[in-house]
């Protein structure tokens, strides 16, 4: 699979590399010959060792703390690995998440909510997980010489909005919809070889799924066609794909991965 999907020679930067979602995708590149530069939030200690295990596959790996919602930030990095390795050729955005002060549930309805929190959901997942990582690499990525792609991370609930999530939903929603917007912008204005597509994970193993109570596993089980919790390998394996050259005629699309809970 690593030779049919092969990344060698190419750059690859993932933002949000500490979480289970990011280190799956970072394995699997390295595994099929990408050089990496990975940042993180605030884990640094998972970050480094990851680093360490992937240089043991052969591949150049450099570690960088960056503010994903710091246009200044994302742009120092970008110009630092475009030194440091001479071209950036992929683009992963998995930084993001939830706020819990945006999230309903209990007591606490919609009419509630604080509109700042809800304005920090938003920004921290359609600004720092999709648009300004896009302004600060996409420039380079436009100029590699095997085309170019970004790949956006965002959710099933874009599409299947979840109780309790209306910031995180929406956020999600927007990801997707810039992500069609921007592929067609690049491909018309700077490389026709360049591609913007999306990740939608449904529930997948994470810190988050590992907390739920074994009843509302059973529960969520019920809602998902293929019976199981996803993995972030699945995740992984969809990412490799869309930055592989087997993907050359893939672009605009969000590739739903959530076992078919998106259809119920």
């Amino acid at each position: 699979m690593t030779q049919l999907f092969s990344l060698i020679g190419r750059v690859a930067v993932i933002n949000g590399a500490s979480g289970a979602i990011g280190a799956a995708i970072a394995r699997g590149y390295a595994e099929a010959g990408a050089d990496l530069a990975l940042t993180y939030n605030s884990n640094v200690s998972a970050t480094e060792a990851l680093a360490e295990e992937l240089r043991k596959l052969g591949v150049q790996v450099i570690v960088d703390q960056v503010n994903v919602q710091s246009e200044q930030a994302l742009r120092d990095h970008a110009g630092k690995v475009q030194v440091r390795f001479g071209s950036t050729d992929i683009l992963v955005n998995c930084a993001g998440g939830n706020i819990k002060a945006a999230m309903t549930g209990g007591d606490r309805r919609f009419f509630d909510l604080e509109a700042q929190a809800i304005s920090d959901t938003l920004n921290l997942n359609v600004m720092g997980g999709a648009v300004l990582p896009s302004l600060a690499y996409g420039p380079n990525i436009a100029a590699s010489a095997f085309g170019g792609s970004i790949i956006n991370v965002t959710s099933m609930n874009a599409y299947r909005p979840l109780e309790g999530r209306p910031a995180y939903a929406a956020s999600k929603a927007a990801v997707s919809n810039f992500t069609q917007w921007l592929a067609s912008h690049v491909a018309q204005n700077y490389a026709q070889t360049m591609r913007v597509n999306a990740i939608a994970p449904g529930f997948i193993e994470t810190d988050m799924t590992a907390d739920m109570t074994d009843e509302n596993k059973e529960n969520l089980y019920l809602q998902i066609p293929l019976g199981r919790i996803g993995s972030p390998k699945d995740i992984a394996t969809a990412a490799l794909f869309l930055a592989s050259d087997e993907a050359g005629y893939i672009t605009g699309q969000t590739i739903t991965v959530d076992g078919g809970m998106v259809m119920n």
